[in-house]
This record gives C-alpha cells, sequence and structure tokens, in this order.
C-alpha cells in the first residue's frame, strides 16, 4: 500500500509562488508515475502534470504550462509541484496521484490518492 501526504499549500497574492510537496511512503516512490491534479469548488477533478519514474518524461495541462514545474526527489521519496506566476483561477485543492503503469491525464489512471492541500490565489 502506497501513502501519499501534500503539504506546501497556503494562500498567496496573484503572481506570487509556491511550492507543494507530496511525501510518499510504503512503497519506493521511484516504482511509480506521479501526477498532479486540482479540484475548485463546484469543478471535477482536473489534471495539472505528470512526471515518469525516473523524470524523463513530463506533461503539463495548457493551463499551466510554462508557469508550473513538477520534479521529482526519488532518494526522498518525494514529488514536488512548483507554482509560479499564480493566478486566482489556479485556486483548488491539488492533489497528488501515483500509478504504476499509466502516464495518464484523467483520474481514472491513477490509483493512489493523497488528501489534498488547499491553494488559495488572491487577487
Amino acid at each position: 500500500q502506497v501513502q501519499l501526504v501534500e503539504s506546501g499549500g497556503g494562500l498567496v497574492q496573484a503572481g506570487g509562488s509556491l511550492r507543494l510537496s507530496c511525501a510518499v511512503s510504503g512503497r519506493p516512490v521511484s516504482s511509480y508515475i506521479m501526477g498532479w491534479f486540482r479540484q475548485a469548488p463546484g469543478k471535477e477533478r482536473e489534471f495539472v502534470s505528470a512526471i515518469r519514474q525516473r523524470g524523463g518524461g513530463t506533461g503539463y495541462a495548457d493551463s499551466v504550462k510554462g508557469r508550473f514545474t513538477i520534479s521529482r526527489d526519488n532518494p526522498k521519496n518525494t514529488l514536488y509541484l512548483q507554482m509560479n506566476t499564480l493566478v486566482p483561477e489556479d485556486t483548488a485543492v491539488y492533489y497528488c496521484a501515483a500509478d504504476r503503469d499509466r502516464f495518464g491525464r484523467t483520474t481514472y489512471e491513477y490509483e493512489y490518492w493523497g488528501q489534498g492541500t488547499q491553494v488559495t490565489v488572491s487577487s
């Protein structure tokens, strides 16, 4: 079993930055494709970014491309999401997710999920 715990969320002004972390336990994070999703109030959970096991491949939603950077530190069993130039539309609960096989952009393609961390961007 894999446990995921997000941290690093908070309140930030538009134009600011935050770095989210996702601590992985139970299994080596190097075995998993990792992803970030977010869910705003009244909206469905949406894909933000994903990274392959060894970090060689990444993917981003168009809405965050050029502003967000996903990375992983396998020895530390941690996933990161650096978020720059934040805008109010980035306000959401951010979730990290893991799967052994699927490098996907839908929630169905990830087996394990964290509880989420709130990001609020004020205008």
